[in-house]
């Protein structure tokens, strides 16, 4: 290797460093970062690392996990050794078991686990050529796993063409150039392969060159076969043209003297991807075996691979040289032959058939549209546009042709290309789909979420329906989809007639309405009227979950929200919205965002809420999802306003009232009145807090179709209570017990007892409620409702059985108030157990000792809450939850989980409780 001492060095240092690390090779075609690549394979062999090849194949950068295969596939016998949730996660992704496809943290946390059991037994040494082709999921779980090395005996080496984009561009990972040569080492090299050059010859190679290496060793044969006696810029015969293709027309001369025969064989190896260079050969999938190639070999475009015996090409160049090289005729030949190689591969057949076929095929397009619902599945909406738009160009009939571009530009708009989603309608429109209820539900679609045009898409979409309603006897994916739009328009819109209408219209439907639709119709409309028995019916949808589209999973995860049991399925939702967010459904993805942070901000983890929150927005906003920033920012607007940051608090909601409200948007003005209520409530101004919760609904009532109505039973009455309005509060509380409410949700039973309590003249009645309430088995769960409650009953009881019986509640409110970090509320807490008596620090030291994490679920496993019921609350293996209680006994001095219940509920008494 000439030129490359400094490289050289580098490479050493990194292979001999201590700890895991990655690095980036970053260069142009043909400048010697495969040399460079097989040079430092070489060195990890000599030192006794283990050396695992792969390479990125243009041909596969559409198939989801190819590239990943490669690395995984001689690491397969390991995988039994891993736990049983890490040997799921790798059946899914090869396809050894059915399952939901793996987030990228997920998968790169298995991934790490994995290459860190190989690696015990010996250093291990990752290298990727061709970065720049691997598919986007296995680029970003590589990037990932790149990230976390540190502290592994796993070093990963990746290849890139800097000519070319690729998804390690943003992976934030060390990376070293590989530049031309300097023209002193542009001569050594060339002297040294090629010696004896007439000078006008060496001169014009050193100019073509321009540093490339793999143009200088490839030039000179080139040159001189026959062209000789020419001047230097007939020799050169391509002056101007950029490298890489004059590189391509030096490997083109070898391939046009092959028979028709080899190069047929040679380019169905390149469009099926065969490997090329040293990390060829590599068993990720099944890949078709060029044969009787010898000729191409001996012309040094091919070589055999020592690992497996089979012809790869020389070098990428090659591949991409035969490629172009063929007619198109010859092209969809080949592609018609590798469809046949892969009858089982319904995705890699599908790739091939697509371009194989040119006249409509309604067979082929079936396929297609099937290759389109796998990779949806997998996380690979983007790929499934494509099929389907193909699909859409080879089917036979109008109504096919229509049907696919809706399902394409249906899947583009989830997948946040909503240009391309227009582009699509407008094609079908333009060969006679007119105003069809296809069209419809994507021009809809894009009025709301890109201009939050609830009124509009309203419209359009309750036409569509009414169009069908007449023409379809038995369910119909066309008005499924119509369907769930309306209710998600109504649900943004709140509006009581628009909702009325919709029941109409679907009750008229009839059986033609799914089951799943009928759930989101409850839930998402009023849960005070319809919210019965929806928690049930979540809870069977979501085990009933097989292979679904995202956005199914998130459809039920807002049902899930609007009943108060989202934390059951966060884990769902975390295992999938990287994967929706980085190459599949983002728009998916956005609402999975904003499922997760809502479950934070319930369960008390605000600091994670306002990173999930921020990650929101900057990918809302980053892809012009309108609607959705705003909803984003709503989120963010309330969490300010319990944290008791009124000012940031005041900003969000002024912004987002003013864009929401002239545009009817009443989901969001109800948020924007509740972070009013709540910022007021914190700052202790009973009055505003008043106004603004009757905003939301009047005292006694609950608004219908105002999903905030019943979500601010505690905030309405607290009010009430705190500017003399008891009447108005008592008859909110039983409002709330008679409409229901406990039945609803669990949060919707702790807050209508801890009103009723709050309410009552009856001191032993509220002390009964008030207990009722914090006994209820979900309460835990809504850790800041929980400790108003607390602060209120503490209240009562210093008024009702003096100052000791108030301790209790008040130093539990307080240490919850201040752990969540809500300052307001913690001082408001602070200043009652001063009024009880109590030295304020003192009273929870005990329980301070417990972090947060082992506060909650200490109180869950008093509760009676199995490990394992304990685990799926709170996100955690029940073996973690077992290691936190194992600290939380002897902080609190006991010795079992019987004697938990009266060490949280009881304080020491030198610390005057």
């Amino acid at each position: 290797m000439v030129g490359r001492e400094s490289e050289q060095g580098v490479l050493s240092a990194f292979l001999e460093a201590s700890g895991g690390r990655a690095l980036v090779l970053r260069g142009e075609t043909g400048v010697g970062k495969s040399a460079l690549l097989e040079h430092v394979a070489e060195l990890a062999a000599d030192e006794r690392h283990r050396v695992i090849r792969a390479a990125g194949v243009e041909a596969e950068s559409e198939l989801p996990f190819a590239g990943l295969h490669q690395f995984l596939y001689p690491l397969l016998s390991y995988i039994d050794r891993l736990d049983g949730v890490h040997r799921r996660v790798f059946d899914v992704v090869f396809g050894r078991s059915e399952g939901t496809p793996p987030s990228v943290m997920t998968l790169g946390i298995a991934v790490l686990d994995l290459l860190s059991l190989v690696a015990s037994q010996k250093p291990l040494l990752l290298v990727l050529d061709d970065g720049q082709w691997l598919d986007a999921s296995s680029t970003e779980v590589c990037g990932f796993v790149g990230r976390r090395l540190t502290g592994s005996s796993v070093k990963l080496v990746v290849v890139l063409r800097s000519d070319a984009p690729s998804g390690f561009d943003t992976a934030a990972l060390p990376e070293l150039p590989v530049t031309t040569l300097s023209e002193s080492a542009s001569e050594r090299l060339l002297d040294l392969h090629h010696p004896g050059l007439d000078p006008r010859i060496r001169r014009l190679v050193l100019d073509e060159a321009a540093g490339n290496p793999l143009a200088l060793l490839e030039l000179p044969p080139y040159v001189r076969g026959g062209r000789e006696g020419r001047t230097p810029g007939e020799l050169a015969g391509y002056t101007g043209i950029p490298l890489p293709l004059r590189l391509q027309h030096v490997y083109g001369a070898r391939i046009e003297a092959l028979g028709a025969a080899v190069r047929a064989e040679l380019l169905r190896g390149a469009l099926d991807g065969v490997g090329a260079g040293t990390t060829a050969g590599r068993p990720g999938g099944r890949r078709y075996r060029m044969v009787h190639a010898d000729e191409a070999a001996a012309r040094g475009l091919l070589y055999i691979d020592p690992l497996t015996g089979d012809f790869v090409f020389r070098h990428p160049l090659v591949r991409s040289t035969v490629v172009q090289m063929a007619t198109p005729n010859e092209r969809r030949a080949a592609h018609a032959a590798l469809a046949r190689v892969h009858p089982d591969d319904l995705e890699r057949r599908a790739t091939h058939l697509a371009a194989s076929t040119v006249d409509p095929d309604e067979q082929v397009a079936a396929t297609l549209e099937a290759a389109a619902d796998s990779a949806t599945r997998r996380g690979g909406a983007v790929a499934a546009v494509a099929w389907l738009t193909r699909a859409a160009e080879l089917s036979e009939s109008h109504e096919e042709r229509s049907r696919r571009l809706g399902s394409a530009a249906f899947i583009a708009g989830h997948a946040g290309q909503l240009d391309h989603a227009q582009r699509l309608i407008r094609t079908d429109t333009a060969s006679g789909g007119g105003d069809s209820p296809v069209s419809v539900v994507t021009t809809a679609y894009v009025a709301l979420y890109e201009d939050g045009d609830v009124r509009s898409s309203r419209r359009q979409v309750v036409a569509a329906i009414e169009s069908m309603r007449g023409g379809v006897s038995e369910p119909d994916e066309v008005l499924t989809r119509l369907i769930n739009l309306l209710l998600v328009t109504n649900q943004y819109a709140s509006d009581a007639a628009a909702w009325e209408q919709a029941h109409e219209l679907l009750d008229s439907l009839g059986g033609l309405v799914p089951g799943h639709s009928r759930i989101y119709q409850d839930a998402w409309s009023d849960v005070v009227r319809r919210g019965a028995g929806v928690h049930e019916r979540v809870d069977r949808a979501f085990a009933e979950l097989r292979d679904v589209e995202p956005w199914h999973v998130t459809r039920l995860g807002v049902s899930a929200y609007h009943v108060d049991t989202l934390s059951q399925y966060r884990r769902h939702l975390q295992r999938t919205v990287d994967r929706e967010v980085e190459t599949g459904a983002i728009a998916a993805g956005m609402t999975m965002l904003h499922l997760i942070m809502l479950d934070q901000i319930a369960v008390g983890e605000w600091d994670e809420a306002e990173r999930t929150g921020q990650r929101g927005l900057e990918l809302t906003t980053s892809r012009r999802h309108t609607l959705f920033a705003h909803h984003t920012r709503a989120y963010l607007g309330l969490l300010a306003a319990l944290r008791g940051e009124g000012e940031r608090a005041r900003e969000l909601q002024a912004a987002v009232d003013a864009w929401a409200r002239p545009r009817g948007i009443g989901f969001l003005t109800q948020i924007t009145d509740t972070i009013g209520t709540t910022a007021a409530l914190g700052e202790g101004d009973y009055e505003a807090a008043y106004l603004h919760a009757i905003g939301l609904t009047t005292p006694g009532t609950f608004e219908p179709y105002a999903h905030q109505a019943s979500r601010t039973l505690l905030d309405l009455v607290e009010a009430a209570l705190h500017t003399g309005r008891s009447e108005q509060a008592r008859i909110h509380a039983l409002a709330a017990h008679d409409a229901g409410l406990p039945r609803v949700s669990p949060r919707l039973a702790l807050l209508t007892h801890g009103a009723l309590a709050m309410t009552t003249a009856d001191p032993v009645e509220a002390d009964a409620l008030y207990r009722q309430a914090q006994q209820q088995p979900a309460a835990p769960d809504f850790p800041f409702e929980l400790a108003r409650i607390r602060l209120a009953h503490g209240i009562h009881l210093r008024h009702t059985q003096g100052r000791k019986a108030a301790r209790l509640p008040l130093t539990q409110a307080a240490d919850t108030f201040e752990r969540l970090g809500a300052p307001a509320w913690t001082e408001r807490a602070r200043a009652e157990l001063r009024a009880a008596g109590a030295p304020t620090l003192a009273s929870s030291a005990h329980l301070a000792a417990l972090t947060w994490q082992e506060r909650r679920i200490a109180d869950l496993a008093a509760g009676g809450l199995t490990n394992k019921e304990i685990g799926e609350r709170m996100h955690l293996s029940p073996r973690t939850v077992s290691s936190h209680l194992y600290r939380v006994f002897p902080k609190l001095g006991i010795t079992s989980r019987a004697a938990l219940r009266d060490a949280l509920g009881s304080m020491p008494a030198d610390q005057g409780v």
